[in-house]
C-alpha cells in the first residue's frame, strides 16, 4: 500500500463536496491533511455524470467533475487496460461495475480505497473509513 495516498469511492466525494456530516471523521481528516495524496476515479466521474443524466443525483458544484477535483488538488485516476480487466474477473458476485472499477484500481495501484460500503471489502482490498 502507498503510504500517505487514498483513493475516494464516489459517495466519499460527493459527501466531501457537500460538507455532510455522513463522512467519516477519519476520512475527513485525511482529505484535509497537505501530505495526503487524494485520488479521484475516472470511473467516479462517470458514475456522477450517468447519475446526474438520470435525475438521481444533483452534482453540488457549478464545476464539471475533473474541475472541481483539480480544484481540491486531488489527483485524478485514469482508468487502465489492466484496471479493467481485474474489474472484470474478480469472481465475487458484487455486480456495480463502479465499484468493481474502484476496488480495481485500490488494488492494483496499492491505495486505500476511502468507502463505508460494507459489500466492497468482498474484492479483499484495503478500506479506509
Amino acid at each position: 500500500m502507498l503510504k500517505g495516498h487514498l483513493l475516494l469511492d464516489t459517495h466519499a466525494l460527493i459527501w466531501w463536496a457537500t460538507g455532510d456530516r455522513a463522512l467519516s471523521k477519519k476520512v475527513r481528516r485525511l482529505v484535509q491533511d497537505e501530505t495526503t495524496k487524494i485520488l479521484v476515479s475516472a470511473a467516479t466521474a462517470w458514475e456522477i455524470a450517468t447519475k446526474v443524466r438520470l435525475g438521481k443525483l444533483k452534482w453540488p458544484s457549478g464545476d464539471s467533475v475533473e474541475s472541481y477535483c483539480v480544484g481540491q488538488r486531488f489527483e485524478l485516476l485514469a482508468v487502465t487496460f489492466a484496471h479493467g480487466e481485474r474489474a472484470g474477473s474478480w469472481q465475487q458476485q458484487h455486480g456495480d461495475p463502479f465499484d468493481r472499477m474502484l476496488a480495481a484500481q485500490s488494488e492494483i495501484e496499492g491505495i486505500p480505497l476511502a468507502t463505508n460500503d460494507k459489500q466492497i471489502e468482498a474484492f479483499g482490498i484495503v478500506t479506509v473509513w
